[in-house]
């Protein structure tokens, strides 16, 4: 590859991988940094070995970038490779198009359960990894963990469970988990649906887990031939199921129009028994935009005129007394990545964040967004034109009492060419206002996908 021209979208700018792995201590710090923010931030996302193109933005080996607070200051910065059996060249899809849950990427989520840090992929087993992000291992629960870990679990605020589920190309194509808040795999239910489908998030309520059945099915011929093994499939339908959590594997399947979702804002029951379902949504005519634009060509029916590649919020309400869908949009196309305060994860929210322009397409102006459903208002934290956003993550205030925004904002913004990046910290309160703090970042981190604050009170 001798030009920008020749190299893919993912592999260049804000997307470029790093070459190798680094520490800087004291880094430069512009604003205050509430001392509150006690402990790390870690995000994962994808960084393939010098020299190679895993062919689409998913598939490049984990990375984990890590920026430790304390008491006001900015302490170090690192970024280490999640060092799975993929970096020693094993083969990721074995012949017959399964996956080997022992070698995926682990990089697309970093998380913290019971006083330890996994690292996840949806496609393999989560790799534990240690506060300063070296890498201990996979880990299968003690043997208990027999199919892949989606790598968005849901912890119930209450009981401190770990609800996730894992998807597989061979039957049962789908399996519900718990874990319980010691980090004890407790409960396993395998699910049936009709064929093996790209299912990357799912949401919970107080009682129930809601699984994403969507037409987007593997492809054995695609994963024989080592590109992203999904496509779209008009003939397969789409509906949502609703599982009681205390009847695990009894699920009530609701039907809803084609389309596709990556990433659910959260989900509740309402005062009638009805679920309600958030979501970052995509319209059949922009999945084959958005699926082309990562990597390596569409998944999707054509795509029309005006079809963006972008999602939209969308709100899915399920009556299970008379099996009636309502669905209605919440925003316009062009947001992504959405969270909540992990405090109203299953029960109602009232504010949902998102950033804008997450994509290689994009609008010209990348922004952090909140919005509040009680007021029905978009508050809008835009940057400047040359920086692009990453997720957004909620860190709550800690204070007795506190409102559901009374807390913090966590987002790494790298420039599009890529070279710089910085830990912005906004106020929940008031995104729209001049940032509280940031964190000049010694080196640029490539545009990834999910992370979390994690305290230092949870590991001890």
């Amino acid at each position: 590859m001798t030009s920008t021209e020749h190299v893919p979208p993912y592999l260049q700018g804000h997307f470029a991988p790093v070459p190798d792995e680094i520490t800087a201590h004291d880094l430069p710090v512009s604003g205050s940094l509430p001392p509150e923010l006690c402990g790390r931030y870690l995000r994962n996302g994808p960084n393939p070995l010098p020299g190679q193109d895993p062919g689409h933005w998913f598939g490049g080996a984990g990375m984990v970038h890590g920026i430790r607070l304390r008491d006001g200051r900015a302490e170090w910065y690192r970024n280490r490779w999640v060092r799975t059996r993929l970096l020693d060249g094993a083969p990721f899809v074995r012949p017959d198009g399964t996956f080997d849950l022992t070698v995926g990427p682990a990089n697309t989520h970093v998380i913290e359960h019971a006083g330890r840090i996994l690292a996840l992929v949806e496609s393999s087993f989560p790799y534990v990894v240690t506060p300063e992000l070296d890498t201990v291992g996979p880990d299968d629960f003690g043997g208990r963990l027999t199919t892949a870990m989606t790598a968005h679990p849901k912890t119930d605020p209450v009981t401190g469970d770990l609800h996730f589920f894992g998807y597989g190309m061979l039957s049962p194509y789908l399996t519900y988990h718990r874990l319980s808040a010691a980090g004890e795999l407790v409960t396993s239910a395998d699910i049936t649906v009709g064929a093996p489908t790209m299912m990357h998030d799912f949401a919970i309520t107080d009682r129930h887990a809601i699984f994403l059945d969507l037409p987007m099915t593997f492809r054995i011929q695609d994963a024989q031939r080592g590109a992203m093994p999904f496509g779209w499939d008009d003939g397969y339908g789409a509906r949502l199921g609703v599982m009681p959590l205390d009847r695990p594997g009894e699920v009530r399947w609701f039907e809803i129009d084609p389309c596709f979702v990556f990433h659910v804002g959260n989900a509740h029951t309402d005062d009638r028994g009805r679920i309600v379902v958030d979501g970052a949504r995509y319209a059949p005519a922009d999945v084959a935009v958005m699926w082309s634009s990562l990597g390596d060509g569409p998944a999707g029916p054509a795509a029309s005129a005006a079809a963006t590649g972008q999602a939209a919020l969308h709100r899915w309400i399920l009556d299970p007394a008379t099996g009636a869908v309502t669905e209605s949009v919440l925003s316009e196309p062009g947001c992504e990545f959405p969270t909540v305060d992990d405090g109203t994860v299953g029960r109602p929210n009232r504010y949902t964040y998102a950033v804008a322009d997450t994509g290689p397409l994009g609008a010209p102006r990348a922004a952090v967004l909140r919005h509040d459903r009680t007021r029905d208002e978009l508050a809008t934290h835009e940057l400047d034109r040359d920086l692009i956003a990453g997720e957004a993550v909620f860190v709550p205030s800690g204070a007795p009492d506190r409102a559901e925004d009374d807390g913090w904002l966590l987002s790494i913004t790298t420039t599009r060419d890529g070279r710089a990046s910085e830990l912005l910290v906004l106020d929940a309160a008031d995104v729209a206002g001049a940032p509280v703090a940031r964190v000049e970042l010694p080196r640029g981190v490539p545009t990834g996908f999910h992370g979390s604050w994690i305290p230092d009170t949870v590991l001890g």
